[in-house]
């Protein structure tokens, strides 16, 4: 092909300019088409659309002056101080605690808006009693809880330092125990957290050899088992067990690597009954009427500590002279019956006016309904041997030398189970024993 022109890329001039086109060149660009302006695009002012911005604004409610900003007449307001009245008469709330709560209300309530939500991070720097508060609000559904749960920042310390791929599976196993699932039900708190801090130093261990726990042997787990004895050997495995029977279940893993290795039989220890001394410890240390109630009910009815804490007023018949513990009824005593009067007259001096039903209350119980925390019934007895688990031990293998080695016989009075009493039937025989009974007559 020859007499052919050649253009330049954007060197084009009008006089090169090829007719019925348009123009283009310095002289004559020819411009972009407009591009069709989407929803997302247009203007939302001029669709009547108000902007939000991504602001986190939070409200300070140090500033507020009652004189100049209460607004006494707000239905919200008006609503609440009617809650805290009734909720309040109804938990015990003292006079005081209602009126700190009312006056509380008017700061958070007097500019409320129907639809407003309060977060419980707002009301810590400026609310006293902010958990009273927060029930109120939650009773007007106006509570927004942004608590990070304890369980997240317990869980996210325990899995640092361990490798993701681990810990992936690690985290999803310890939510499903956690939480529960559609066939499994949650466990306790106690279990989930044992169940991490037994096996955490592996998993740390593991976290510098693997990236998965598709990459543990058999051979790993054996020779973790053979450092071990007794029962953290049997806990251990039993944990391990636990997490990849999880992982295989969820076909994270392709084989169980803990599968045909021996547990092994509980190696309890043995029961022995406790000295003169190390009791005479114990009951120094209760010094105030609930502790020396706690005593006398785990020293003498052979009481859990988690028991204790459960008992209701309901429980406790003193015209009968009858206590019931862990649903069996059993006689009251003159120790246990002369702690109980003291207990009850010490509670109805400081919380006169207490709706909690269970026996023991203390300052923050009192206006509520649930029961008092382990830590705080057992906390006199730390760094004794004799603490109240002890002593609910001791009266029980006491029980079994008086009346004779019997199953039965422990079963019927502490309704325990079989396994229990049979450990404690046989701590007491081993102890009864003599040497006579094992002379050889022919010798």
């Amino acid at each position: 092909m020859r007499s052919q022109q050649l253009f330049l890329a954007r060197m084009h001039r009008d006089h090169y300019r090829i007719p019925g086109r348009a123009r283009l060149g310095k002289g004559g660009t020819r411009g972009r088409r407009p591009t069709p302006m989407g929803p997302e695009r247009r203007d939302p002012t001029r669709a009547g659309v108000q902007l939000l911005l991504p602001l986190d604004i939070r409200r300070d409610y140090s500033r507020f002056d009652r004189r100049r900003d209460a607004d006494l007449t707000n239905p919200t307001l008006i609503r609440g101080r009617r809650v805290t009245r009734d909720f309040g008469e109804a938990h015990g709330w003292s006079h005081a605690l209602i009126t700190s709560v009312d006056q509380a209300l008017v700061v958070l309530l007097s500019g409320h808006t129907s639809d407003e939500k309060i977060r419980y991070s707002e009301l810590i720097s400026t609310v006293r009693h902010r958990g009273r508060v927060a029930e109120i609000l939650d009773q007007l559904g106006l509570l927004d809880d942004d608590r990070a749960p304890a369980f997240e920042a317990w869980l996210a310390g325990k899995l640092d330092g361990i490798t993701p791929g681990i810990r992936r599976d690690v985290e999803d196993w310890i939510r499903a125990l956690h939480d529960g699932g559609p066939r499994t039900r949650p466990r306790d708190p106690n279990t989930v957290w044992g169940y991490l801090n037994r096996i955490r130093p592996i998993l740390l261990g593991w976290s510098h050899h693997y990236h998965h726990l598709r990459e543990v042997t058999r051979d790993d787990i054996l020779s973790i088992a053979n450092t071990l004895q007794g029962n953290e050997r049997r806990h251990t495995l039993s944990v391990l067990r636990s997490l990849f029977g999880h992982c295989r279940k969820r076909g994270v893993v392709f084989r169980d690597p803990t599968t045909r290795i021996r547990v092994g039989p509980n190696n309890y220890r043995a029961i022995l009954p406790l000295e003169d001394n190390e009791i005479t410890e114990a009951t120094g240390a209760a010094t105030t009427p609930a502790t020396r109630l706690a005593v006398a009910l785990a020293a003498i009815h052979a009481a859990r500590s988690k028991d204790i804490g459960e008992l209701l007023l309901a429980d406790v018949d003193l015209g009968d002279r009858r206590l019931t513990i862990a649903g069996r009824s059993r006689p009251l005593d003159d120790l246990t019956y002369r702690a109980l009067t003291q207990w009850l007259s010490y509670r109805r001096t400081h919380w006169p006016n207490t709706a909690n039903p269970h026996l023991l209350v203390n300052r923050v119980t009192a206006v509520r309904t649930c029961p008092v925390g382990r830590v705080w019934i057992t906390r006199a007895f730390w760094g004794l041997t004799a603490t109240l688990d002890r002593l609910h031990v001791d009266r029980q293998l006491e029980e079994s030398l008086t009346h004779g080695p019997d199953p039965l016989h422990l079963a019927a009075v502490f309704g325990i189970s079989p396994g229990t009493a049979i450990r404690y039937a046989a701590a007491a025989r081993h102890l009864l024993e003599t040497p006579a009974e094992h002379h050889d007559l022919h010798s």
